[in-house]
């Protein structure tokens, strides 16, 4: 996958199924247990990260460090 952003969408980063389970695991562990959910598939990552409390940049760099 090439790197994340925060303007990466949910839906891709659930596609990258190299990473998948460790992508769900960092996701799972901000409080995002509705990523089957459809508007997730079209949530960004800053948007994912401003509903659930947390600074997209922080986000964006453990969901990198997951995928190298």
């Amino acid at each position: 996958m090439a790197q994340i952003t925060q303007d990466t969408m949910i839906g891709d980063l659930l596609r990258d199924q190299e990473h998948i389970d460790d992508i769900a695991e960092v996701l799972f562990g901000i409080g995002m247990h509705c990523l089957g959910c459809p508007a997730s598939q079209m949530e960004t990552i800053a948007e994912a990260a401003m509903v659930h409390g947390i600074e997209p940049e922080e986000l964006v760099e453990r969901l990198n460090a997951v995928a190298e």
